[in-house]
């Protein structure tokens, strides 16, 4: 008796030593574990062959498993799996001789005995998910261990601290979200569903911008998706970007996020006074303003302040710190989109492993993985390089193009629309080169170069540089399509979406063109 006792000594002892990761022994705890359940999802794999397809879906590397030998058994059917070989005992016990790592595991008596732990695989998918849910745990504690670790670490900076302790838990939730597989008849059913209730109540499937041609192209910026607002400095992105939040808050009654990199939150509302309230900026920048300017504010910046608009100015923001903002604003108040200004001031963390174009792809990836966990659109502005100064020959060549992102080709690639920002009277033009008629004074072209979901086009707007905000152009008689030039492409042709035609190039010839301005 005392012999079978000391032999369950060694084999718990044995289970400890085996893991890759001694967690928590010192303190007189084993980590999570589940090594019964274990033995019974690897024996299921080896009973049935279909089993595997379910099993995977939720683990899917070795070190998902608690107990080495149980690693290396499934790396050997994880091989098998790759090869599209028929996973068995015998084809197991094959791969793991050739690995050479059969007898490590307890040799092919160890994988009989397996297979013999279970009657068939009918709660595979339950016991893979209770093996996972002991990985996360063990891996919280890892994580939490290394940051108790490192803060005791005087050497170490506490914004790369902080950075380092939001990276880790980032990877571990990115590892575990997950969705099942739907069929198509019940995503039919919602998206059916979703298209009547639009249909009924006359509206956007998406959220606002507030501009009647950029939400007839877009049907409002849709959840889930990344839209990148790109231009050069002194464009007007700060301001486009807060005559957005503004219309979809005061018109539309959506909650609104602005993460501001860039200008302290003070600053962006002085702004937006001005835009709201049309008294001078300079006027409200020295407080002298009259009783009338008074009146005035006071009357106009009441439905402002009565708007859902959530201002955070945290400077040198990480991608983890907007994530984790962005989750508790989504759960408490329910926003329903986040702008931030601008993407290529967001850091990602605190090391030196990356290079800048590396660094701006990884944050790009993660801007639209969060709009995606989140189910929200995000609004990123961006900037510009140089080139488009650089060029000349006329207003047309200095129109600015998908290939003049900044940083990173991976912003392009990641985001689900661009819209480029060009007002040509910025560069002298202040009329129509062509013609020499056609006004170009406040003109402000919005360039969507590249659209995922549905056509790409070039828009007017109206900027009234004296308040800093973008309006629908004035003259709302006029055909918009008469000048516009609109170009349905797809994903695949999104990489010639940098030379797209211009419709400020048309010909002015015609006797039926008419002038937007």
């Amino acid at each position: 008796m005392a012999k079978t006792s000391r032999r369950r000594q060694t084999k718990g002892a044995e289970a400890i030593t085996d893991t890759t990761q001694i967690i928590g022994v010192e303190a007189g705890k084993l980590p999570p574990q589940a090594v019964d359940v274990e033995e019974a999802v690897l024996g299921a794999i080896m009973l049935e062959k279909d089993a595997i397809y379910e099993i995977i879906e939720i683990i899917s590397k070795p070190e998902c498993f608690y107990k080495e030998t149980h690693a290396k058994i499934f790396e050997a059917i994880l091989n098998l799996y790759g090869h599209e070989e028929p996973i068995d005992q015998l084809t197991v016990i094959a791969e793991l001789r050739r690995m050479g790592k059969l007898e490590e595991v307890g040799g092919p008596f160890y994988i009989t005995q397996l297979t013999m732990r279970v009657m068939s695989s009918a709660h595979a998918e339950y016991h893979a998910r209770i093996v996972y849910q002991k990985y996360i745990q063990r891996e919280l504690i890892r994580a939490s261990t290394i940051i108790q670790e490192r803060s005791f670490d005087e050497s170490i900076d506490v914004e790369d601290l902080l950075n380092g302790a939001e990276q880790a838990i980032f990877d571990i939730t990115q590892g575990s979200i997950g969705k099942d597989i739907q069929k198509i008849d019940f995503l039919l059913k919602e998206v059916i569903s979703n298209i009547r209730e639009t249909g009924e109540r006359d509206s956007l499937s998406g959220v606002p911008s507030g501009f009647t041609e950029i939400d007839r192209i877009t049907a409002g910026w849709q959840p889930a998706d990344l839209i990148i607002i790109a231009a050069r400095p002194s464009m007007g992105k700060t301001a486009f970007a807060l005559s957005m939040a503004r219309n979809m808050a005061v018109d539309h009654g959506h909650k609104v996020a602005f993460f501001s990199l860039e200008m302290p939150s003070h600053s962006l509302v002085k702004r937006m006074i001005v835009s709201e309230t049309e008294i001078n900026a300079e006027t409200i920048r020295s407080g002298k303003l009259s009783g009338e300017d008074w009146e005035q504010l006071n009357t106009k910046i009441k439905r402002l302040s009565d708007a859902s608009i959530f201002i955070d100015d945290t400077p040198q923001l990480s991608i983890f710190e907007f994530r984790a903002k962005c989750r508790r604003l989504v759960h408490q108040y329910g926003i329903s989109i986040a702008m931030v200004d601008y993407l290529q001031m967001m850091t990602w963390t605190g090391d030196n492993t990356f290079n800048r174009e590396q660094e701006v792809s990884n944050i790009s990836r993660s801007l639209k993985a969060i709009a995606k966990e989140l189910n929200i659109p995000i609004i990123a502005l961006a900037q510009l390089n140089r080139e488009v100064e650089r060029r000349t020959g006329g207003m047309e060549k200095q129109r600015p193009k998908l290939s003049d992102l900044r940083d990173s080709g991976g912003i392009e690639q990641d985001a689900d629309i661009v819209a480029l920002i060009h007002r040509p009277e910025y560069y002298g033009y202040t009329e129509d080169p062509e013609d020499g008629v056609t006004s170009m004074r406040g003109v402000a072209e919005i360039i969507i170069a590249k659209h995922r979901n549905g056509q790409t086009a070039d828009v007017r707007l109206t900027f009234r540089h004296q308040f800093a905000k973008f309006v629908d152009p004035e003259n709302t008689g006029i055909n918009i399509d008469a000048y516009q030039t609109v170009q349905s492409k797809m994903n695949d042709d999104f990489s010639e979406a940098g030379n797209t035609y211009s419709p400020f190039a048309a010909d002015r010839t015609s006797n039926n063109f008419q002038a937007p301005f």
